[in-house]
């Protein structure tokens, strides 16, 4: 029973290492969209690695579920055989619960920069597209201007 206790002890110290790996990326996502050039390659890569740490967050908790719901009921029975054990558990659970609502804080914030940089870049390529229709209006106008309409009709030859 130690042992699986142990087990669990792990993957919980193995998600708040992965959960703080993915706080990391974050920082790095929110530099990017703060600087002065945004450099997408970043960013994707940062996204790509992001999706491998969730990926195994998701291992990590369907493990700790499976090994939990064996070792449940033999918890339950002998509580005070195990009070040190389970104590740790609940705080490193509690840091767990913290540390995810801090990733997901850190991407409500990633998010609302990624949409205010998507939103200046459509804005910049309809002002581009408007400023091309405008030249292109401009030049059509102008080489009209070149040739001048008959003005008398000498019907007489």
């Amino acid at each position: 029973m130690d042992n699986y206790l142990k087990i669990l002890e792990e993957s919980l110290r193995k998600k708040l290492q992965v959960l703080d790996e993915i706080q990391a990326y974050n920082e790095k996502q929110k530099q990017v969209f703060q600087s002065d050039s945004v450099e997408l390659d970043e960013f994707d890569a940062a996204v790509e690695e992001k999706g491998k740490l969730i990926e195994q967050i998701s291992k990590l908790d369907e493990g700790f579920e499976t090994l939990y719901s064996s070792v449940a009921k033999e918890l339950d029975g002998n509580r005070e055989k195990y009070t040190k054990q389970i104590q740790t558990l609940k705080q490193l659970i509690q840091q767990v619960t913290e540390k995810g609502v801090s990733v997901q804080a850190q991407e409500a914030r990633n998010k609302a920069l990624i949409e205010a940089y998507f939103a200046k870049e459509r804005n910049q390529l309809r002002q581009g597209r408007q400023a091309s229709k405008v030249a292109y209006d401009y030049y059509k106008s102008m080489s009209n201007a070149d040739t001048v309409p008959p003005q008398f009709l000498d019907s007489k030859q």
